[in-house]
């Protein structure tokens, strides 16, 4: 009896403290629900979670190019950054993040990453009096232009071959070119790396900024060195099967 007693006063006690708490048991305390995946809207959380891994902490850049640039926010639009979100880019480490294109977030959490990149990085008199080359150009390249220009504003850096100096390593190594697409080429050379210390298209060489035709003609330049087949070269002798290296 005494046993059966102490039970029920312990369980008339836990009862009393679940009233007085207003916390059932088995009940959630209140503010500790998880907030569904497709429900975070904010955007430090998106962006910590879906960008800093290549963009970098705070958009500063790292595997990719800085979101927080003034420069790239003042030549890609809100179209162009939520397509490259919402859809990755083909052929490259950009992976697509909105459902529709095979990722994991909503429509409206992508508008949320866009909408914070442009409101807390962008900075509209960054380029004031200043017109940068466009983000894109369907003007034809001038093969022929293409070394000069790259002998210009870039072999400095990165040397005549283009295969790096001590200033700055090669942009003709068939894995970067093969892991990079055309445009993003382009992005780099008009908006520059400013943490890797690499200039925007004004400050290559002192007092004279790269033109379009200058940054449309080294492009295609690198393209053009961008081999067939990436990576280790085949070997130049036959190899027989099952033979060990």
């Amino acid at each position: 009896m005494k046993f059966k007693t102490a039970v029920i006063e312990a369980l008339a006690m836990a009862a009393a403290s679940c009233a007085i708490s207003g916390n059932p048991p088995g009940r959630p305390a209140p503010g500790s629900q998880v907030t569904r995946p497709d429900k975070v809207m904010n955007f430090e959380s998106l962006y910590g979670s879906n960008c800093a891994g290549c963009h970098g902490s705070e958009g500063k850049g790292g595997a990719a190019v800085g979101l927080a640039n003034p420069v790239y926010l003042a030549i890609a639009n809100d179209a162009i950054i939520r397509k490259v979100v919402s859809d990755g880019v083909p052929g490259t480490a950009m992976p697509a993040f909105a459902r529709q294109s095979g990722g994991m977030l909503t429509n409206k959490q992508v508008d949320a990453i866009v909408t914070g990149i442009r409101v807390r990085w962008a900075k509209p008199d960054a380029l004031s009096g200043v017109q940068p080359p466009p983000y894109t150009d369907s003007k034809p390249a001038n093969p022929e232009r293409g070394p000069e220009v790259y002998a210009v504003y870039c072999s400095s850096c990165h040397g005549v071959d283009g295969r790096g100096r001590s200033q700055a390593g090669s942009i003709v190594d068939g894995s970067f070119l093969a892991l990079v697409s055309d445009q993003g080429l382009r992005t780099t050379v008009i908006v520059g790396r400013p943490e890797l210390g690499a200039p925007d298209w004004r400050s290559n060489v002192a007092g004279k900024p790269m033109t379009n035709s200058d940054v449309t003609d080294v492009v295609y330049w690198l393209i053009s060195q961008r081999p067939a087949v990436p990576g280790q070269p085949y070997p130049t002798s036959p190899v027989t099967m099952g033979a060990l290296p």
